[in-house]
């Protein structure tokens, strides 16, 4: 609620949420959702809403004084004698693939460049950890790139270019992907995140009709679904499955390969702690974020 205090201050002393997100660095959106958190955390409203104008209500005055107050005593705690590493506090968010694949050499390397420190991966579908990154909930996220542009303020940081694959079970005979995909049950990656818009977009494109049976987003468990002979899926080839598993065999899309772009969404580096550009610096910069093949 630290966070949401601060950007209290700053509305009551700016008067709009878009003048405050400017002081402090955040969108108008950014704003609005952490003034509404708060108010819902409280269960009282605190403003009075006039067009662009927020003004604090009787019980946001008081909120106000005691915001201050709290904060006051939360920054005398740095006054505190301790390691400067044991208050370094990194909130990452991450896909799943991401999290298995690429980010724990990341974080071995950062713990032992930050001693001390504390980091906290939370788990997502990519929509969801932009909105946190925006919100200033997450320092930065490790997702699909999203299919529109960013807000002016966010940054990406390419990390892979995952192609796509047809995996089918290696009992099933032929190297026809569009004949297989046309005649085979499928197993359809999620549509609710990026990376199963893509397939979604790559079926329409290529006026595909699929046989549907599942749909699902963990990427592991299409490709053991496959494995079990459920039906054929067109999946990402992710640093996981540089080698894919012996009951399941990938199929080339030759010229019509797609790939899912990988990459951390983040603030502009003046605005983040040395720690979170740090990290950002580890990630990307690693060997196993080369494009696959």
């Amino acid at each position: 609620m630290i966070r949401e205090l601060k950007t209290l201050l700053a509305v009551a002393s700016e008067g709009t949420f878009a003048a405050a997100g400017k002081r402090i660095g955040l969108t108008q959106a950014a704003v609005s959702a952490q003034m509404q958190r708060l108010e819902a955390e409280l269960g009282f409203a605190l403003f009075e809403r006039e067009g662009r104008n927020a003004r604090l209500n009787a019980r946001g005055q008081q909120l106000l004084v005691q915001a201050q107050e709290v904060l006051r005593l939360y920054g005398n705690l740095s006054t505190v004698s301790v390691d400067p590493a044991a208050v370094v506090r990194v909130n990452i968010g991450a896909i799943a693939s991401v999290q298995r694949a690429l980010l724990p050499d990341a974080l071995a390397a950062f713990h032992r460049q930050f001693p001390g420190a504390h980091t906290r991966v939370i788990p997502g579908l990519s929509m969801e950890l932009v909105n946190l990154v925006d919100a200033g909930e997450l320092d930065l996220a490790a997702i699909i790139r999203p299919p529109f542009a960013l807000q002016s303020d966010l940054r990406w940081s390419p990390i892979a270019s995952e192609p796509f694959r047809l995996i089918v079970p290696r009992a099933l005979k032929g190297s026809d992907w569009m004949m297989l995909l046309a005649q085979q049950p499928f197993i359809r990656y999620d549509r609710a995140s990026f990376g199963g818009r893509q397939v979604d977009r790559f079926l329409r494109r290529m006026q595909i009709m699929v046989q549907e049976v599942c749909e699902l987003d963990e990427l592991e468990s299409i490709v053991k679904l496959v494995g079990n002979g459920v039906g054929v899926a067109l999946v990402p080839q992710t640093a996981t499955y540089r080698r894919w598993p012996t009951d399941v065999r990938a199929i080339d899309l030759g010229h019509h390969t797609f790939h899912r772009d990988i990459g951390i969404v983040h603030r502009d580096a003046p605005q983040m702690s040395e720690a979170a550009r740090g990290l950002l610096g580890l990630i990307v910069g690693q060997p196993s974020s080369q494009t696959s093949s």
